[in-house]
């Protein structure tokens, strides 16, 4: 299932695809909402997205679709140049295509996500590790994430199922590693950081 704002390179993704026998074009759609309605009605096992696909967007998409248990794994196709290959990764995608490449690379990277496999260009893994939202602790990361919600401290106790001082004592941390001073610093950092909203972190300590 192909999903793309631009008319043309919608076309022309489907011209390829039916050709190619090793694929069976399922539907098209020109917005995430489109796209999202045919899902849930048609199976399919590789979704291709534009990133900033109307109007939901790439990475809302693919928040949505990882609580479909029947949902196709989905390919990236974007400009290189955007950051959204690191993006697309961090949201769960299985796959990134960038769209200055050859038509051979979107097919070769289909195959391979539909076995199983991840395919992304390269990545720096320091430049990743460098992110300080990737020094949370798993419960940290979740604070991070009930916070952006707007919870007081008793609220967070409730949500996180922990005493209002070990929500104090985890808050503490928190600002620390991202450095900031307060709980709206923190929320906005929790938006403004390049791991889309929503993103549960797995701990790597």
């Amino acid at each position: 299932m192909l999903a793309d704002s631009n008319p043309l390179v919608l076309s022309a993704m489907s011209e390829v695809f039916e050709r190619d026998p090793r694929f069976s074009l399922v539907a098209t759609s020109a917005t995430a909402e489109g796209f999202l309605g045919t899902v849930m009605r048609v199976p399919c096992q590789i979704g291709i997205i534009d990133w900033s696909l109307p109007v939901l967007g790439g990475a809302r998409l693919l928040e949505v679709l990882r609580e479909q248990e029947s949902a196709p794994r989905i390919v990236v196709y974007a400009d290189q140049g955007s950051d959204a290959h690191r993006a697309a990764m961090s949201a769960g995608a299985a796959g990134f295509v960038a769209r200055n490449g050859p038509v051979e690379t979107l097919l070769d990277t289909c195959v391979a996500v539909a076995a199983g496999k991840m395919v992304f260009p390269y990545l720096d893994v320091r430049e990743l590790q460098q992110d300080p939202i990737h020094s949370l602790s798993r419960r940290e990361a979740a604070m991070l994430e009930a916070l952006s919600k707007g919870l007081t401290n008793r609220e967070l106790s409730r949500e996180l199922g922990i005493s209002t001082n070990t929500v104090k004592f985890h808050l503490s941390n928190l600002y620390d590693k991202l450095s900031v001073k307060n709980r709206a610093q923190a929320i906005a950092f929790y938006y403004s950081s390049r791991i889309p909203g929503g993103r549960k972190f797995e701990d790597n300590k």
